[in-house]
């Protein structure tokens, strides 16, 4: 981490997302129009901003994407698509590794469990929800948000026919109602290979400059056949330029700029370390399972590429909350803030808020860590199963989040998915998560006596993954259509030990939403309160919603050296040299068989200001006119920090140029036709 750079960093607002350089994740229905006109000459326009809006996509993995053709085409990153790609493979076929491209509308694959959401509408339901809860204590509030906000879900529903979420915004001021068209028939069309997708491996990622086609192309279906799309993103035919003003439409998942000094501090001494260390964990299981031979390195191929991402990612926030510099520029910020808050008559009452934020982080910190759930993809079924079959005996508004009626066909979409698991690794998985229940709690414990039954955790695991039937989607329509009959009476291990953690995990989940609902209320008191001192042209944090950034194509400086905004595809080929054409940074067999037909002066990745995070991969990046320039797939290192704080002096997103996608489909893929559909 370079935190020399980071000592320039402006006083950021705590209670506040107040807008500085070309800070902001906007919402669609409050873009900073007078801002964009001020700075760059611009104003979009309301059928703009639609134009835009309609075209993005949200995927369910946690990534974005764009329509990139009347007749449905959406491109998306390689590793946003990589659970796809991983669950399209097999022991014969391994489309992550080494790439897929269909012939035709007939052999474009099926996705067995993805699902694409288009934001159709947006309405602002604040008064509503506030009205519900306004006086309650805690526990009680928590309850009536929740029905409330499964209420209005539910009607919009009904009357809408779309997936319909209530959204949380400025930390519980604002709540709004977001309603999403579904695309569940998703087909893959084109992924280049692994080896060039992430080119660079590990090593590069968070670094630039890159030489990296991380892009897949997938088309959504209706009626089975290919979806007739009116909103989608033309190709530009101009390259960009140095300085050009440039947007990204995507979804970025979760930013914490808001949090208080001492939430700060809590992620920083207890949080983020613990979740660190739990990655690194998993990611050394990953590794020895991986050593098993070549079927078990691709088996967990896909876990780890993510665990790996996700210990860089972490690390890299980590460094920034640990950097006393950052820590002392935030809490000069408060101070000055609250002190203003104080001061005001109209606000003093609202500074007891910080303290409330401060006590609940001693109260997070005392259950960091439980373990009240195992993670592994046959588990979670059996939990899903176990929850819902009692979470449908209540009425709707009483029920857990994830089971309310609005959210049933996305649930069942994942729930009776026909990818395929993996007896092998779901032992591992299993075993390791046992085994950190009696690490935690003791070997004498009574829970975790009960949950191991007199076996070791490798044994009972073992014994758990070869006894279940929760492997076929059939049995798990069954027992989802028997509810809690079918539960009580069954005999498959894994549902009787979701059945005996299920107190447990009520138990930390309602303990968690009052904590939550506390917090919810204490941030809306100091957003509040930071309005009345500040004014308002603010934006909320990060929620895996739709937001559009912007900001110029710009180069930057580091250690003295600058570093140019774009680099090349010949460029990729000397990248291959300069580390010996070794291990992760070997180009695939396919780009040296069409070396003479690549234009070696083509853009192949360059970097923006615009302020990004995690779920903003795969999001369209374009130009003034709303015409596709380039797909973002990462950060810098120095972008890193994006979660508390943002700064344009070195901090930059990453793109693929949407000219080395059109060359590398046409020259190295074979892709003709596909590349003409692109735009059009």
């Amino acid at each position: 981490m370079h935190r020399n750079t980071l000592l320039t960093l402006y006083l950021l607002t705590l209670g506040s997302t107040m807008a500085c350089a070309d800070e902001g994740m906007w919402l669609f229905n409050d873009l900073p129009t007078k801002q964009l006109k001020a700075r760059y000459g611009f104003e979009p326009t309301e059928e703009w901003a639609e134009h835009v809006r309609l075209s993005s996509v949200r995927f369910n993995v946690g990534g974005s994407g764009s329509f990139v053709s009347s007749t449905g085409l959406v491109l998306t990153n390689h590793h946003v698509a990589s659970d796809t790609l991983f669950k399209l493979s097999n022991s014969e076929r391994d489309v992550a590794k080494d790439g897929y491209l269909a012939k035709d509308h007939t052999t474009e694959l099926k996705a067995p469990d993805l699902e694409l959401n288009v934001l159709d509408a947006i309405e602002d339901v604040t008064e509503r929800v506030i009205s519900a809860v306004q006086n309650l204590p805690a526990e009680k509030a928590a309850e009536a948000r929740r029905a409330v906000m499964a209420e209005i879900e539910k009607e919009s529903l009904d009357t809408t026919g779309l997936r319909s979420d209530v959204v949380t915004l400025f930390g519980g001021s604002k709540f709004h109602l977001y309603r999403y068209r579904k695309y569940t028939d998703v087909r893959l069309v084109w992924a280049p290979e692994a080896d060039i997708a992430f080119f660079g491996g590990d090593a590069d990622n968070f670094e630039y400059p890159r030489y990296c086609l991380d892009v897949t192309l997938f088309r959504v279906y209706e009626d089975g056949k290919p979806a007739k799309i009116e909103h989608h993103l033309k190709w530009a035919d101009k390259p960009l330029k140095e300085e050009e003003l440039i947007f990204v439409a995507g979804n970025p998942g979760r930013t914490q700029r808001l949090y208080t000094v001492d939430a700060f501090k809590y992620m920083r001494d207890v949080r983020n370390p613990y979740v660190l260390n739990f990655i690194r964990r998993k990611e050394v299981l990953m590794q020895q399972f991986g050593l098993g031979g070549a079927e078990q390195k691709r088996r967990a191929q896909d876990d780890l590429f993510g665990l790996q991402n996700s210990r860089k990612a972490y690390m890299g926030m980590l460094g920034g909350l640990q950097n006393p510099a950052i820590m002392q520029k935030k809490q000069q910020a408060e101070t000055q803030l609250l002190a203003a808050v104080r001061q005001n008559p109209q606000t003093r009452e609202l500074a007891a808020a910080w303290a409330e934020i401060s006590q609940l982080q001693t109260e997070k910190a005392s259950t960091q860590g439980t373990v009240s759930s195992f993670r592994s993809r046959l588990y979670d079924i059996a939990e899903t199963l176990v929850l819902m079959a009692a979470e449908d005996q209540k009425p709707g508004t009483e029920r857990l989040r994830e089971f309310r009626e609005s959210a049933r066909a996305s649930l069942e979409q994942d729930l009776f998915s026909t990818a395929p698991i993996y007896p092998d690794l779901e032992r591992v998985k299993l075993a390791d998560e046992l085994a950190r229940l009696v690490e935690k709690r003791g070997g004498d414990d009574e829970l975790a006596a009960k949950v191991l039954a007199g076996k070791s955790p490798a044994v009972r695991a073992a014994q758990l993954v070869s006894s279940t039937k929760l492997f076929e989607p059939a049995t798990r329509q069954a027992i989802a259509k028997g509810g809690t009959f079918a539960i009580s009476h069954s005999a498959d291990p894994l549902l009787q030990l979701a059945t005996i953690m299920e107190p447990e995990l009520r138990a930390y989940r309602k303990h968690s939403e009052q904590l939550a609902e506390q917090e919810r209320q204490a941030y809306a008191k100091i957003s509040q309160a930071t309005v009345a001192v500040q004014g308002t042209g603010t934006y909320p944090d990060a929620t895996f919603t739709l937001r559009l950034a912007f900001g110029p194509v710009r180069s930057y400086q580091e250690n003295g050296v600058t570093v140019p905004a774009w680099t090349t595809m010949g460029g990729a080929f000397q990248h291959e040299t300069n580390h010996g054409a070794q291990d992760d940074w070997k180009l695939p067999q396919s780009w040296h068989d069409a070396r003479a037909e690549i234009n070696d002066a083509t853009p192949f990745n360059f970097v923006c200001t615009a302020d990004i995070i995690g779920g903003n991969s795969g999001s369209p990046v374009i130009n003034r006119q709303a015409e596709f320039v380039g797909i973002i797939f990462d950060g810098n290192i120095q972008s890193l920090t994006s979660n508390y704080l943002y700064t344009d002096e070195v901090s930059r997103a990453v793109s693929v140029s949407g000219a080395a996608i059109r060359e590398a489909m046409r020259g190295i893929y074979g892709a003709e036709e596909y590349a003409k559909e692109l735009g059009r």
